[in-house]
């Protein structure tokens, strides 16, 4: 297994303080973000100095029930091989559901949802590994979320549920002392316990981040500094197993670089504090993969679609208003339901940040007001189109001038054929008002 040592996610917002801080053996990058062949100047020179570098992914869906993307898959190898990564690592969550299994239109999360710690769910989750496993041209290792609700009837722990994972499947893990600090808060779960669960032989790294909890719920930020409480479960670990690798994650509101230092100082003396012996590792050893097995292909489809049913009802409540789910914490599911729109407004303030600039304190209102009942089908850059053609449609913004580069941003980026396929007729008539020059 290979021995990482101290990393850190490696943003672009950050990638001058990176460069200079100390001690950094690895960074982690959001696959998504990378175009092989396009890698950024400020990586490469990492890579050049002997920094490893690996591919993080936000959007593959595993615990989702329908097999992986041959396509998303074929994205984060290119990625593993373009940045010479020993490993790529991905979550154990759904991001979208839908589809012609519950004969409804494919809806995104935007963000990563727990999967029910059901059998159904494993059999299906193992199966998507094994195929993500036989497509990608080095290891894979899968990370627990963080989550703001529990799935009703679930069959076993957190812990119980990730060693089957391991058991059935190899593959490895990516273990968020963050996460399981966050479950412990929002869903009463023990760290220590799923840490006592888990084959720490198979954990290929380790992430350590920040959060905030607000009216008892905590929220795992990524913006905000490491906490104790983390750290102390981070202590809990390394008195189980000396971790291959600990990275510090941080995505908004960055601090200066002396303060990523000093966490990062933080989580290295909490690792050299730790007791337990390091799991020997001989370069180039490959994986160890158990035997194919699993449930037959007729009992592997009827679970994906009693999944795909389950995943559908509870993604339609959090981002169409639809009823919730029997046995679900109704608020709970509000809580969860705005910080998916409060997430995607952001990401699409990242991806677009002309909007923001062009609509300036209106943007926000305005996007949670397009975000209620209208479920993102596509990636986020088309949400941000039809964001914009939401907004023209109703002769929005006011400002004439706004409106103007707002259209002029629409037609620079909408491409010949922007409109679905049967619009509104009303949208069809406010954009041809638009683009004439209103």
């Amino acid at each position: 297994m290979v021995r990482l040592g101290t990393g850190i996610g490696w943003r672009p917002e950050i990638a001058d303080d990176i460069a200079g801080l100390p001690g950094i053996d690895w960074v982690e990058v959001v696959a998504e973000n990378i175009c092989p062949g396009h890698v950024p100047d400020a990586l490469e020179r990492l890579r050049e100095r002997g920094t490893t570098v690996v591919p993080h992914g936000v959007s593959l869906g595993l615990g989702g029930a329908e097999p992986p993307d041959p396509e998303r898959l074929k994205a984060l190898g290119e990625r593993a091989e373009a940045l010479g990564a020993p490993l790529v690592t991905e979550h154990i969550a759904f991001v979208r559901a839908g589809g012609t299994r519950t004969a409804s239109p494919v809806i995104e999360a935007g963000h990563l949802l727990p999967v029910p710690r059901t059998r159904d769910a494993l059999d299906v989750l193992c199966e998507n590994v094994r195929i993500a496993q036989d497509a990608l041209p080095v290891p894979l290792a899968l990370e627990n979320i963080a989550a703001l609700i529990s799935w009703p009837g679930e069959e076993m722990t957190e812990g119980r549920f990730l060693a089957e994972l391991v058991e059935r499947t190899g593959v490895r893990l990516l273990i968020d002392v963050a996460n399981l600090h966050t479950n412990h808060v929002n869903r009463g779960e023990d760290p220590a316990k799923a840490l006592d669960e888990l084959p720490t032989e198979a954990i290929a790294y380790v992430h350590v981040a920040g959060g905030v909890e607000r009216d008892g719920v905590w929220h795992d930020s990524h913006a905000h500094p490491v906490t104790q409480p983390v750290l102390d479960v981070l202590a809990e670990l390394c008195a189980r197993t000396a971790p291959p690798g600990v990275l510090l994650e941080r995505d908004e509101d960055f601090p200066p670089a002396t303060e990523l230092a000093g966490e990062l100082d933080a989580i290295r003396a909490v690792t050299a504090a730790g007791t337990a012996p390091t799991t020997p590792w001989v370069p180039g050893a490959p994986d160890v993969r158990p035997a194919a097995g699993g449930p037959g292909e007729a009992v592997l489809d009827a679970a994906r679609q009693r999944l795909a049913l389950a995943q559908t009802s509870l993604l339609s409540a959090l981002v169409a208003g639809t009823p919730a789910p029997e046995g679900f914490d109704r608020r709970r599911l509000r809580v969860q339901s705005a910080a998916l729109t409060a997430k995607r407004a952001s990401v699409i303030a990242h991806v677009a940040p002309e909007l923001p600039e062009i609509l300036g304190d209106g943007y926000r209102p305005a996007f949670l007001a397009y975000a209620d009942r209208r479920p993102m089908t596509g990636g986020y850059r088309r949400d941000a189109l039809s964001f914009a053609e939401h907004l023209l449609a109703d002769d929005l913004p006011r400002d004439p001038v706004a409106r103007r580069r707002l259209t002029q941003w629409w037609k620079e980026r909408s491409g010949p054929a922007p409109l679905r396929a049967n619009p509104a007729a009303r949208l069809t008539r406010a954009l041809r008002h638009a683009l004439s020059g209103r």
